[in-house]
C-alpha cells in the first residue's frame, strides 16, 4: 500500500492560507507531523489552519510550552486540537510526564506536531506528514504525505 504524496509551491502567504483552508476542510483526526528548517513556515501554516477551522484568538507558538491546546466547536461537535513544537525538547521522556500520549486517544483529536523528529523514537508513527522547504526566492516547496486535497 502506498501513501498519497503530492507536492506544491506556495509562492505567497495567500497561497499558505489557501492550503490551510483545504486542510481545514478535511477535518482530520490523528497526528500530522510538520517538518522543515527554522523559518520554513510550520507555525504560520498551523496558525492559518486553526483560523480556517474557526479559531478566532491568537495562535501562539508552543516552542517554550511544548503544547498549546485548542477546543473548537463545529455543528455542536467539539474538536480538540493540540499544536506541539518539540524543537526545545530536552528528552523525549518529558512527553510522558506532561501526559502528551493521552492526546492520541482523545476522541476527534488532531495533533499538529512540529519537530516531531526530536521524539520519533517514542511517538506513534504520523497519520500524515507535511514537509516544508524554504526556497531561495522565499517561496515554499511543500510535500504532503497521506493527504489528498480537493
Amino acid at each position: 500500500m502506498s501513501l498519497i504524496t503530492s507536492q506544491m509551491i506556495l509562492a505567497t502567504e495567500a497561497d499558505t492560507q489557501i492550503l490551510a483552508k483545504k486542510l481545514a476542510a478535511l477535518n482530520l483526526t490523528g497526528s500530522v507531523w510538520l517538518s522543515g528548517d527554522l523559518g520554513a513556515g510550520k507555525t504560520t501554516l498551523t496558525r492559518y489552519w486553526l483560523q480556517a477551522m474557526g479559531h478566532n484568538g491568537a495562535v501562539k507558538s508552543p516552542t517554550y510550552t511544548l503544547v498549546e491546546p485548542y477546543q473548537l466547536t463545529k455543528n455542536g461537535v467539539i474538536k480538540p486540537i493540540y499544536h506541539a513544537d518539540f524543537y526545545r525538547l530536552n528528552d523525549p521522556e518529558e512527553l510522558d510526564f506532561i501526559g502528551f500520549f493521552e492526546y492520541f486517544s482523545e476522541e476527534n483529536a488532531l495533533l499538529i506536531i512540529e519537530w516531531a523528529s526530536r521524539a520519533d523514537a517514542v511517538l506513534p508513527p504520523p497519520d500524515y506528514q507535511i514537509k516544508l522547504t524554504r526556497r531561495d526566492d522565499d517561496s515554499r516547496y511543500v510535500e504532503l504525505v497521506g493527504l489528498e486535497l480537493a
